[in-house]
Parts: C-alpha cells; sequence; structure tokens
C-alpha cells in the first residue's frame, strides 16, 4: 500500500513579516549610529564622544543584545515548513540559491564600492586594483546571510538525515504540522526561564573561547560571542513553529516581559560594561550573561506578543515594505554610506546627523529595493 502524504501550504503570519520590517529599520538605524556615535565601525564614520555620541553608542550596544538573534529566530519560523513542503534536498539547493548569490553579489561588488576611500592610498603602494577588488574587507552585513545559510543547510541535512533513517526502520516520515495545523501548547514561565538559563551558560562558557567584542576575520564575522544565542533562538523558532508556541504566548508574558526587558537593559548594559573591564572575575561575566539574555528573551517575547495583538494586519504598504525587506538589508549599506558621505559637510552635532541619516535612508533603501526587484530575475533572490 502507498501512502501519500500531503504538502502543507505555505503559511504568512503578518505580524512576523511587519516585525521583519521593524527589525531592518533597526539595523539601518544600528549602522547609522556606528556612523556618528562613540563606536566607529562602519565603512564611514564620523565619531562622536559628545554626550549624542555616547547615547548612540548605548544604542548599538542595546540593539545588539537582542535584535540579531531576534533575526535568526523569525528567519527559522518558516524553515521546518519549506522543507516539508520542498524536501531537504530541494530546500538545500533553494536556500544556497537564494542566500547564496545575494552574498556572492554583495563580495563581488558591495564589498569593493564600498572601501573605494582605501583604494588611493593602497594604490601608491603598489597595489593592482585588481588585488585591492577581490581581497579587501569582509562580507560586512552579509555575515547574517552566511551564518542563516549555515544554519538552514545543518537543518535540511538534519531532516535527510531523519528521513533516511525513517525509510530504513520502513516508516514514513511525513513530517509533524506547522504550528497553524496543531493546537498551540502553552508556554510556561518556568520554560522561559529555562530559556534564559540555557543561554547563560551558553554564553558564560562560549566566551571563555570568544569573548565579547572579537571578530572572526575569516568569515567577516563582527560579533561571535553572541553565536551561541543565534543558534539557540533558531532552534527555538523551528520547535516553535511545530508547537505553535507563538500563538500561545499570552497577553500577560507580554505584559511582564516588557517590565523585565526595561530593568533588564539597564542592568545588562551595567553588567556588560564591569564584565569587559580589565580584570573583570568570573561571576562578573556570569551575572553580564545572565543580564543580557533576560532582556533579549524579555525584548523578544515583548515585541511577539505586541505584534500579534497589535500590528497583525497587513496593509498594502505593508506588504510592499516586507516584501522588499530582504532586498534593503542588502543594499542598505551602499545608500547609508552615499548619503552620509553628502552629509559629511553638514555641521550638526551626532544625534542630528544620525536622525538626518536615518530619515533619509529608510525610504531611499525601500524605494532602490523596489526598483531592483523590478529588474527581471532579481526577485528570485532578493
Amino acid at each position: 500500500m502507498t501512502t501519500t502524504v500531503a504538502r502543507p501550504a505555505a503559511i504568512r503570519l503578518g505580524y512576523v513579516d511587519n516585525l521583519r520590517v521593524l527589525l531592518t529599520v533597526l539595523v539601518l538605524a544600528h549602522h547609522s549610529a556606528l556612523t556618528y556615535g562613540a563606536l566607529p565601525l562602519w565603512y564611514w564614520t564620523e565619531p562622536s564622544t559628545s554626550p549624542s555620541g555616547v547615547a548612540l553608542m548605548l544604542l548599538v550596544v542595546a540593539n545588539q543584545l537582542y535584535f540579531m538573534g531576534f533575526f535568526f529566530m523569525l528567519s527559522g519560523l518558516f524553515v521546518p515548513g519549506s522543507v516539508d513542503r520542498k524536501g531537504p534536498g530541494a530546500f538545500a539547493r533553494d536556500r544556497l540559491f537564494r542566500l547564496g548569490v545575494p552574498l556572492a553579489a554583495f563580495w563581488l561588488v558591495a564589498r569593493p564600492v564600498l572601501h573605494l576611500p582605501e583604494w588611493p592610498a593602497r594604490s601608491a603602494e603598489g597595489e593592482s586594483l585588481l588585488h585591492f577588488w577581490f581581497t579587501v574587507g569582509d562580507p560586512g552585513p552579509l555575515w547574517f546571510v552566511e551564518v542563516l545559510l549555515v544554519m538552514s543547510l545543518a537543518y535540511a541535512a538534519f531532516r535527510a538525515l531523519r528521513a533516511r533513517l525513517a525509510a530504513r526502520s520502513g516508516v514514513v516520515d511525513a513530517g509533524q504540522p506547522v504550528a497553524a495545523d496543531v493546537r498551540p501548547r502553552p508556554v510556561r514561565f518556568r520554560a522561559i526561564a529555562g530559556l534564559v538559563a540555557l543561554l547563560t551558560v551558553a554564553t558564560f562558557l562560549w566566551r571563555f573561547l570568544v569573548p565579547a567584542g572579537t571578530y572572526w576575520q575569516l568569515v567577516g564575522l563582527p560579533s561571535p560571542a553572541y553565536l551561541p544565542q543565534y543558534a539557540i533562538f533558531f532552534v527555538v523558532a523551528l520547535l516553535a513553529a511545530r508547537r505553535g508556541w507563538l500563538a500561545a504566548l499570552t497577553v500577560r508574558q507580554g505584559r511582564v516581559s516588557l517590565v523585565v526587558a526595561l530593568v533588564g537593559l539597564v542592568l545588562a548594559l551595567g553588567t556588560s560594561a564591569l564584565a569587559t573591564a580589565p580584570g573583570a572575575g568570573v561571576l562578573a561575566q556570569l551575572v553580564a550573561s545572565l543580564a543580557e539574555n533576560v532582556f533579549a528573551v524579555s525584548m523578544v517575547l515583548t515585541l511577539l506578543v505586541l505584534f500579534r495583538e497589535r500590528f497583525a494586519g497587513q496593509p498594502a504598504w505593508a506588504r510592499t515594505a516586507a516584501r522588499n525587506s530582504f532586498a534593503v538589508y542588502v543594499i542598505h549599506p551602499l545608500v547609508l554610506v552615499g548619503v552620509a558621505m553628502l552629509l559629511a559637510p553638514l555641521v550638526a552635532p551626532a544625534g542630528v546627523k544620525f536622525l538626518i541619516l536615518l530619515t533619509l535612508s529608510v525610504p531611499l533603501c525601500w524605494g532602490f529595493a523596489h526598483l531592483l526587484r523590478r529588474i527581471p530575475g532579481v526577485s528570485r533572490v532578493l
């Protein structure tokens, strides 16, 4: 007898797409803050140690504590359903194409263009343009795509292995229902506390090997100290897709998480500063790991519940913004740097220039992304 398993239809959650748009705007804000703040780690910088420059640095630190981990979580939510529909092999090929092509395009074109201000000095030292073009810089913000591709392929390999083992034992591996097909399982506060504990222990132990501030030049990863959070949030998303956890989160949990996040941010910023100070002990690092992850989990839960309850609808402009958000992520360094260079003659406080840069760059990024995706074939990868 042959068993035919129906492939589940693709499921879209409006509030998750809206969250992606918000996080993409936060990425632009993050890199705009790096442009003018007291932490000059961007292609074009005008560093400032003024009060507004320090405030921009704190914005960068606060964002770093949770927002890229949240990106990995949102990216992982639809991965199980995609593997169910396509199969592990087709899913892996699709991810290699949809993530690999933008990564390669950025590396071949945008990366050297963003570093062109360095060319005159390197040319004076006798370096050829060809050597400069292929060796300068790293994948920049596309490190996220790089890591997401690795995680996605790892999950596809896991599913392929599980299917092979099931076939050998004579069991049909039809996968499990996606979140919309199952009754949501309650999410208890103790489960949330368990997630915080897991993240804390993993972060604490990992940072003995990879301290905060480490940069992996070989793969262009600027924040490897947060890899445990990225991986665990991605896995949590895979499980949440199967068990309906997002729908099970209560409004009360969202409210409690908001209070905890507000308090946790202050504690996280303070303890992180102490943990990275010279001579910081093991206890300081453990407390910092705890505070960071309390804030990260609380912030993620707050935004998930808030957007599910208040911002689930998608008018036409929101759907358009969501469709273009990945393209915005890929092209935003070029737009931010270009606008910042045009604003360079402007004399104004760091905070003012930050607001001007962000205000101009957000619509420009979405406008360019929309035009770029209208080029035949581009929308298949962006």
